[in-house]
């Protein structure tokens, strides 16, 4: 399991260790270079401590890294690691758990998203009335004011689909999330709504698997699998329950996940059929004529 942002510590330590050792130094001739303690260099290697972006860029030249674009992916993982990204974030400090803070750090910093939802729409494509009503429901006991900027925090969220270059999202949702009344009418059809105009973006992909297939790999709960694909082996799957998050890093995990995903989209629907199924849920929807000016 992982805590904090401990991921991107080991895996930053991890590439610097490799570079160390393609130079041919040992941990202790780097830190002389540096003018560092040899523990200091093995505790940023082992992922035991934090690393500020300035000594990662005093390692590169040490190890005379001259790759431009390593260099900077390198520095976004210092900044990664050492908490740095997200500023709006902070402003929720008091409010979000440090999971859902490690978790908006990861999908930040993706360039991919694979997941598979078997109950709700996926965060990063919920309208304000959808979420607001999850919201309620998983945490009914909060006051108004407490929902509302996390709402607030899901909507800012997905600022990474509008970014450059926006997160490639790659959604496969079980049909059960399509008939589920969340919000009531209304609010349904607007989200159904807001499904249909999203998978018009280029960088976002929706399959839907219908009923008909009945049981199938990973409906016993869903998952999402982010990738890095220009930093070595930093693929992450994040798996949620009721009071907390599983990360899983290893490599026998990761296999096994992007295989299950890979199935569900094998039994998925098309996109184009995808959509078809969710246009004609929202014209069926009950109420819809209510929510006719939503997006």
């Amino acid at each position: 399991m992982w805590h904090g942002p401990a991921v991107h510590r080991r895996k930053l330590g991890e590439e610097l260790r490799g570079l160390r050792d393609r130079r041919g130094l040992t941990s202790g001739q780097a830190a002389r270079l540096v003018g560092w303690h040899q523990s200091k260099v093995s505790r940023i290697e082992t992922g035991r401590s934090g690393v500020k972006p300035a000594d990662v860029i005093r390692l590169l030249d040490a190890y005379e890294v001259r790759d431009a674009r390593l260099r900077m992916l390198l520095r976004a993982l210092a900044d990664s690691a050492d908490d740095a990204g997200q500023h709006w974030a902070r402003a929720y400090r008091g409010l979000l758990p440090p999971q859902y803070r490690d978790f908006i750090s990861l999908e930040s910093r993706a360039r991919t998203a694979r997941t598979l939802e078997t109950s709700v729409v996926p965060g990063l494509l919920q309208t304000p009335a959808y979420a607001r009503a999850v919201t309620r429901a998983a945490l009914g006991s909060l006051p108004p004011d407490k929902v509302d900027s996390l709402v607030e925090v899901r909507l800012a969220r997905q600022e990474v689909l509008r970014g450059d270059p926006p997160l490639a999202l790659n959604a496969v949702l079980d049909e059960g999330v399509l008939r589920r009344q969340v919000g009531g009418p209304a609010a349904m059809h607007g989200q159904l709504r807001h499904l249909l105009e999203a998978a018009a973006w280029p960088h976002v992909r929706l399959q839907v698997i219908p009923f008909q297939y009945g049981g199938y790999v990973g409906l016993t709960g869903p998952f999402i699998i982010f990738s890095f694909p220009d930093i070595s082996d930093l693929d992450v799957v994040v798996l949620d329950h009721l009071t907390s998050s599983l990360h899983l890093e290893r490599r026998e995990d990761l296999e096994a996940y992007s295989a299950a995903f890979q199935t569900v989209q094998s039994l998925a629907l098309s996109c184009e059929d995808s959509l078809d199924l969710i246009a004609r849920t929202a014209r069926r929807a009950p109420g819809r004529s209510a929510a006719s000016g939503e997006a």
